[in-house]
């Protein structure tokens, strides 16, 4: 993970650099960890934030789920770059590689089994990589909207992490299953608009996130080669959305429809 103070301030303002700065410097990281290319962490702020770095090749993507809505990354994130660039985390993938030759099939079954009853997010991952069904746009909306109500006190200001259902839906591409990807695509675009009451902070995060869904959704439509009544069917979704009162994120479902429809046509 070869990283150094210029790049991390290529991606940052000045004030931000500094604020990173002196929370590595206090000790703000109260946990790190790395699997491979991904590293895990753990920062104190007024409370306690998830920041999560993945390295590919020469690009670095960041993600905090702290309310920063600024330009580049937080002063968590900064902190966590700088903590790596002093010292680069011990690579825990090497010692879960190992273990894994010697374990036996039964065991290593067992282990897993355990892994899923016990944590429904790997469950949700497990079936999305391995399975042959999937969830209905319904209980996912339901399941982001429990999000929303519990952390709202009683209004969200900060940026609530997505990236578990983005991840189920990339593993759905990757096994060609595009429906079942704009499913929780769909999901989160429609979960986090209806949402807009709750939400009184982290704006450009809550767009952004609509965004990448209506981006992914807009790709699985399109991979499907739906004929001209499917594809109605779907763009009906976002013109939906566009058309819903009251009209916050209006301009964005109807800038995605157009999209669609013109990729469509070509």
């Amino acid at each position: 993970m070869e990283l150094d103070e210029s790049t991390i301030r290529d991606d940052c303002t000045d004030a931000v650099f500094e604020r990173g700065q002196n929370y590595r410097d206090e000790g703000r990281i109260r946990q790190l960890d790395r699997f491979g290319d991904l590293v895990t962490a753990t920062v104190s702020g007024s409370k306690l934030y998830d920041a999560t770095i993945e390295f590919d090749g020469r690009n670095i993507d960041t993600r905090c789920t702290c309310p920063y809505d600024g330009r580049g990354n937080c002063k968590h994130v900064v902190a966590v770059l700088l903590d790596i660039a002093a010292d680069a985390p011990q690579d825990e993938s090497e010692r879960v590689e190992a273990v894994l030759d010697d374990v036996s099939a039964d065991d290593l079954r067992g282990f897993v089994r355990d892994a899923l009853t016990e944590h429904t997010e790997v469950r949700e991952q497990f079936l999305a990589q391995f399975g042959d069904d999937h969830r209905s746009v319904e209980e996912y909306r339901e399941e982001i909207a429990q999000l929303f109500e519990q952390h709202a006190d009683p209004v969200v200001f900060e940026a609530i992490d997505f990236s578990r259902y983005f991840e189920i839906a990339e593993q759905y591409r990757d096994r060609n299953r595009h429906l079942a990807a704009a499913t929780v695509y769909r999901a989160v675009f429609e979960a986090v608009d209806e949402k807009h009451n709750l939400i009184d902070g982290a704006y450009d995060h809550y767009a952004r996130t609509i965004q990448t869904a209506l981006d992914g959704y807009a790709d699985c439509v399109l991979a499907t080669d739906p004929s001209p009544e499917e594809f109605d069917t779907y763009a009906g979704v976002l013109e939906a959305r566009a058309t819903a009162e009251p009209r916050i994120n209006d301009e964005q479902f109807r800038r995605a429809l157009d999209e669609l429809e013109e990729r469509y046509d070509e």
